[in-house]
Protein backbone atom coordinates (compact mmCIF):
# COMPACT_ATOMS: atom_id res chain seq x y z
CA UNK A 1 0.00 0.00 0.00
CA UNK A 2 1.56 3.49 -1.38
CA UNK A 3 1.72 6.05 1.27
CA UNK A 4 2.59 9.73 1.32
CA UNK A 5 4.07 12.59 3.65
CA UNK A 6 1.19 14.44 5.59
CA UNK A 7 1.07 17.50 3.46
CA UNK A 8 1.31 16.02 0.07
CA UNK A 9 -2.02 16.76 -1.09
CA UNK A 10 -2.91 20.10 -0.09
CA UNK A 11 -6.66 21.22 -0.80
CA UNK A 12 -6.90 24.72 -2.58
CA UNK A 13 -10.30 25.95 -2.38
CA UNK A 14 -11.80 28.33 -4.77
CA UNK A 15 -13.27 28.82 -8.58
CA UNK A 16 -10.96 27.37 -10.99
CA UNK A 17 -10.15 29.26 -13.88
CA UNK A 18 -12.66 31.08 -16.26
CA UNK A 19 -11.03 29.41 -19.30
CA UNK A 20 -10.90 25.91 -18.14
CA UNK A 21 -14.33 26.13 -16.87
CA UNK A 22 -15.24 27.92 -20.01
CA UNK A 23 -14.03 24.84 -22.58
CA UNK A 24 -14.85 22.51 -19.69
CA UNK A 25 -18.66 23.02 -19.89
CA UNK A 26 -18.18 23.67 -24.03
CA UNK A 27 -16.91 20.30 -24.74
CA UNK A 28 -19.58 18.62 -21.93
CA UNK A 29 -22.16 20.11 -23.82
CA UNK A 30 -21.16 19.14 -27.26
CA UNK A 31 -20.18 15.48 -26.27
CA UNK A 32 -24.37 15.33 -24.78
CA UNK A 33 -25.46 16.77 -28.14
CA UNK A 34 -23.54 14.30 -30.27
CA UNK A 35 -25.05 11.10 -28.31
CA UNK A 36 -28.64 12.20 -28.81
CA UNK A 37 -30.33 10.56 -31.90
CA UNK A 38 -32.87 13.43 -32.29
CA UNK A 39 -30.09 16.01 -32.51
CA UNK A 40 -28.14 14.07 -34.82
CA UNK A 41 -31.17 13.75 -37.30
CA UNK A 42 -31.22 17.07 -36.89
CA UNK A 43 -28.16 18.87 -37.47
CA UNK A 44 -26.93 16.28 -39.87
CA UNK A 45 -28.82 13.72 -41.64
CA UNK A 46 -31.27 16.03 -42.91
CA UNK A 47 -28.98 18.65 -44.48
CA UNK A 48 -27.71 15.94 -45.91
CA UNK A 49 -30.64 14.49 -47.70
CA UNK A 50 -31.64 17.99 -48.65
CA UNK A 51 -28.06 18.56 -50.16
CA UNK A 52 -28.31 15.74 -52.14
CA UNK A 53 -32.20 15.67 -52.70
CA UNK A 54 -32.12 19.80 -54.33
CA UNK A 55 -28.54 18.58 -55.94
CA UNK A 56 -29.73 16.10 -58.06
CA UNK A 57 -33.75 16.32 -58.32
CA UNK A 58 -34.50 19.26 -60.56
CA UNK A 59 -37.32 20.44 -57.99
CA UNK A 60 -36.51 24.12 -57.47
CA UNK A 61 -34.97 25.82 -60.63
CA UNK A 62 -31.42 26.68 -59.84
CA UNK A 63 -28.51 27.84 -62.23
CA UNK A 64 -26.36 25.60 -63.08
CA UNK A 65 -24.32 23.79 -61.83
CA UNK A 66 -26.82 23.44 -59.09
CA UNK A 67 -24.52 22.02 -56.43
CA UNK A 68 -23.08 25.24 -56.33
CA UNK A 69 -26.42 26.87 -55.93
CA UNK A 70 -27.34 24.54 -53.44
CA UNK A 71 -24.61 24.12 -50.94
CA UNK A 72 -24.28 27.42 -49.40
CA UNK A 73 -27.64 27.73 -49.18
CA UNK A 74 -27.69 24.00 -47.17
CA UNK A 75 -24.94 25.43 -44.97
CA UNK A 76 -27.08 27.88 -43.76
CA UNK A 77 -30.20 25.62 -43.51
CA UNK A 78 -27.36 23.52 -41.15
CA UNK A 79 -26.40 26.43 -39.42
CA UNK A 80 -29.87 27.30 -38.65
CA UNK A 81 -30.93 23.59 -37.48
CA UNK A 82 -28.49 23.47 -35.02
CA UNK A 83 -27.15 26.38 -33.48
CA UNK A 84 -31.18 27.35 -33.31
CA UNK A 85 -33.66 24.52 -33.45
CA UNK A 86 -31.43 22.10 -31.54
CA UNK A 87 -30.17 24.98 -28.63
CA UNK A 88 -33.91 26.16 -27.64
CA UNK A 89 -34.79 22.58 -27.62
CA UNK A 90 -32.27 21.08 -24.92
CA UNK A 91 -31.96 24.09 -23.28
CA UNK A 92 -35.96 23.67 -22.39
CA UNK A 93 -35.72 20.49 -21.23
CA UNK A 94 -32.59 20.83 -19.25
CA UNK A 95 -34.79 23.35 -17.69
CA UNK A 96 -37.60 21.00 -17.42
CA UNK A 97 -35.51 18.06 -15.83
CA UNK A 98 -33.49 20.54 -13.18
CA UNK A 99 -30.05 19.96 -14.66
CA UNK A 100 -29.91 23.70 -15.12
CA UNK A 101 -30.30 24.19 -11.24
CA UNK A 102 -27.73 21.66 -10.06
CA UNK A 103 -25.46 23.42 -12.33
CA UNK A 104 -26.31 26.58 -10.89
CA UNK A 105 -25.51 25.39 -7.24
CA UNK A 106 -21.94 24.78 -8.62
CA UNK A 107 -19.42 27.82 -9.50
CA UNK A 108 -20.61 28.31 -13.01
CA UNK A 109 -22.33 32.00 -13.81
CA UNK A 110 -24.96 32.65 -15.89
CA UNK A 111 -23.13 33.83 -18.77
CA UNK A 112 -20.81 30.74 -18.61
CA UNK A 113 -23.59 28.75 -19.00
CA UNK A 114 -24.97 30.49 -22.14
CA UNK A 115 -21.37 30.51 -23.62
CA UNK A 116 -20.50 27.28 -23.08
CA UNK A 117 -23.50 25.89 -25.03
CA UNK A 118 -22.35 29.07 -27.74
CA UNK A 119 -19.14 27.42 -28.05
CA UNK A 120 -20.69 23.76 -27.98
CA UNK A 121 -22.86 25.29 -31.05
CA UNK A 122 -19.41 26.32 -32.99
CA UNK A 123 -18.10 23.00 -32.73
CA UNK A 124 -21.11 21.33 -33.55
CA UNK A 125 -21.58 23.34 -36.90
CA UNK A 126 -17.72 22.58 -37.80
CA UNK A 127 -18.05 18.77 -37.46
CA UNK A 128 -21.20 19.51 -39.82
CA UNK A 129 -19.89 21.83 -42.25
CA UNK A 130 -17.18 19.41 -42.77
CA UNK A 131 -19.22 16.56 -42.94
CA UNK A 132 -21.48 18.29 -45.47
CA UNK A 133 -18.48 19.82 -47.19
CA UNK A 134 -16.68 16.38 -48.13
CA UNK A 135 -20.29 15.35 -50.03
CA UNK A 136 -20.76 18.36 -51.58
CA UNK A 137 -17.62 18.28 -53.05
CA UNK A 138 -17.82 14.39 -54.26
CA UNK A 139 -21.22 15.79 -55.74
CA UNK A 140 -18.80 17.98 -57.61
CA UNK A 141 -18.81 21.16 -55.81
CA UNK A 142 -15.95 23.76 -56.54
CA UNK A 143 -16.10 26.35 -53.94
CA UNK A 144 -14.57 29.17 -54.50
CA UNK A 145 -11.35 29.84 -52.63
CA UNK A 146 -11.05 33.86 -52.73
CA UNK A 147 -14.21 34.02 -50.45
CA UNK A 148 -13.25 31.75 -47.63
CA UNK A 149 -11.95 34.16 -45.10
CA UNK A 150 -15.36 35.94 -45.53
CA UNK A 151 -17.61 32.72 -44.91
CA UNK A 152 -15.72 32.18 -42.20
CA UNK A 153 -16.56 35.04 -40.26
CA UNK A 154 -20.02 34.89 -41.99
CA UNK A 155 -20.56 30.91 -40.15
CA UNK A 156 -19.46 32.24 -37.06
CA UNK A 157 -21.15 35.22 -36.97
CA UNK A 158 -24.45 33.10 -37.89
CA UNK A 159 -23.24 30.30 -35.69
CA UNK A 160 -23.35 33.11 -32.47
CA UNK A 161 -26.59 35.05 -33.93
CA UNK A 162 -28.94 31.52 -33.83
CA UNK A 163 -27.34 29.86 -31.30
CA UNK A 164 -28.25 33.37 -28.97
CA UNK A 165 -31.49 33.13 -30.59
CA UNK A 166 -32.28 29.76 -29.41
CA UNK A 167 -30.95 30.42 -25.68
CA UNK A 168 -33.25 33.39 -25.66
CA UNK A 169 -36.00 31.12 -26.53
CA UNK A 170 -34.91 28.40 -24.43
CA UNK A 171 -34.27 29.65 -21.79
CA UNK A 172 -37.86 31.68 -21.39
CA UNK A 173 -40.53 29.33 -21.91
CA UNK A 174 -41.65 25.91 -21.07
CA UNK A 175 -39.79 23.31 -22.80
CA UNK A 176 -43.32 21.74 -24.37
CA UNK A 177 -44.04 25.54 -25.90
CA UNK A 178 -40.27 25.64 -27.26
CA UNK A 179 -40.71 22.49 -29.22
CA UNK A 180 -43.58 23.69 -31.13
CA UNK A 181 -41.82 26.98 -30.90
CA UNK A 182 -38.69 26.55 -32.56
CA UNK A 183 -39.41 24.50 -35.22
CA UNK A 184 -42.06 26.78 -36.14
CA UNK A 185 -39.76 29.88 -35.72
CA UNK A 186 -37.28 28.15 -37.82
CA UNK A 187 -39.35 27.23 -40.81
CA UNK A 188 -40.51 30.77 -40.85
CA UNK A 189 -37.23 31.82 -41.10
CA UNK A 190 -35.84 29.93 -44.02
CA UNK A 191 -39.36 31.17 -45.91
CA UNK A 192 -39.05 34.98 -45.04
CA UNK A 193 -34.93 34.93 -45.02
CA UNK A 194 -35.28 33.54 -48.50
CA UNK A 195 -32.22 30.51 -47.00
CA UNK A 196 -34.10 28.09 -49.32
CA UNK A 197 -34.51 30.37 -52.38
CA UNK A 198 -32.10 31.26 -55.09
CA UNK A 199 -31.92 34.70 -55.56
CA UNK A 200 -33.30 34.66 -58.89
CA UNK A 201 -36.63 33.38 -57.56
CA UNK A 202 -37.26 36.34 -55.21
CA UNK A 203 -39.13 39.44 -56.36
CA UNK A 204 -37.44 42.54 -56.72
CA UNK A 205 -37.29 44.45 -53.76
CA UNK A 206 -38.08 41.81 -51.06
CA UNK A 207 -34.39 40.41 -51.05
CA UNK A 208 -33.77 44.13 -49.43
CA UNK A 209 -35.47 43.39 -46.55
CA UNK A 210 -34.68 39.18 -46.32
CA UNK A 211 -31.24 40.60 -45.72
CA UNK A 212 -32.54 42.12 -42.74
CA UNK A 213 -33.09 38.72 -41.16
CA UNK A 214 -30.32 36.42 -39.98
CA UNK A 215 -31.39 33.51 -42.33
CA UNK A 216 -31.53 36.00 -45.29
CA UNK A 217 -27.86 37.32 -44.03
CA UNK A 218 -26.66 33.81 -43.67
CA UNK A 219 -27.58 32.87 -46.48
CA UNK A 220 -27.17 35.40 -49.27
CA UNK A 221 -23.67 35.86 -47.67
CA UNK A 222 -22.41 32.25 -48.10
CA UNK A 223 -23.63 32.01 -51.29
CA UNK A 224 -21.63 34.94 -52.65
CA UNK A 225 -18.24 34.02 -50.47
CA UNK A 226 -18.84 30.91 -51.79
CA UNK A 227 -20.85 31.17 -54.66
CA UNK A 228 -19.34 33.66 -56.48
CA UNK A 229 -15.83 34.23 -54.64
CA UNK A 230 -16.81 38.41 -53.54
CA UNK A 231 -16.36 39.10 -50.14
CA UNK A 232 -20.40 39.39 -48.99
CA UNK A 233 -21.95 42.73 -48.47
CA UNK A 234 -20.62 44.19 -45.04
CA UNK A 235 -24.68 44.33 -44.20
CA UNK A 236 -24.52 40.77 -43.73
CA UNK A 237 -21.70 40.23 -41.53
CA UNK A 238 -23.17 43.52 -39.44
CA UNK A 239 -26.82 42.11 -39.58
CA UNK A 240 -25.48 38.71 -37.82
CA UNK A 241 -23.21 40.32 -35.41
CA UNK A 242 -26.27 42.57 -34.24
CA UNK A 243 -28.36 39.76 -33.95
CA UNK A 244 -26.23 37.54 -31.69
CA UNK A 245 -25.57 40.56 -29.42
CA UNK A 246 -28.89 41.66 -28.75
CA UNK A 247 -30.49 38.52 -28.54
CA UNK A 248 -27.37 37.21 -26.07
CA UNK A 249 -27.63 40.02 -23.91
CA UNK A 250 -31.30 39.12 -23.25
CA UNK A 251 -30.65 35.41 -22.90
CA UNK A 252 -28.40 36.48 -19.66
CA UNK A 253 -31.27 38.31 -18.27
CA UNK A 254 -33.85 36.59 -19.35
CA UNK A 255 -33.12 32.64 -18.49
CA UNK A 256 -34.92 30.92 -16.05
CA UNK A 257 -33.63 28.07 -14.06
CA UNK A 258 -36.54 25.73 -14.52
Amino acid sequence: MTTFVPGTFTPEPGRGKPGRMLVTQARTEALLAFRNGEQVLLTLLIPLALLIGLTLVTVIPLPAPRVDAVTPRVFALAIMSSAFTGQAIALGFDRRYGVLKRLAATALPRWMLIGGRLLAAVVIVVVQLVILGVVAVFLGWAPKFSGMAAAVLLILAGTLAFGALGLLLGGALRAEIVLALANIIWFVLVLAGGAGLAESNVPHGVSDLMVMLPSGALAEGLYSALGHGTTPLWECLVVLVVWAAAAAGLATRTTKLS
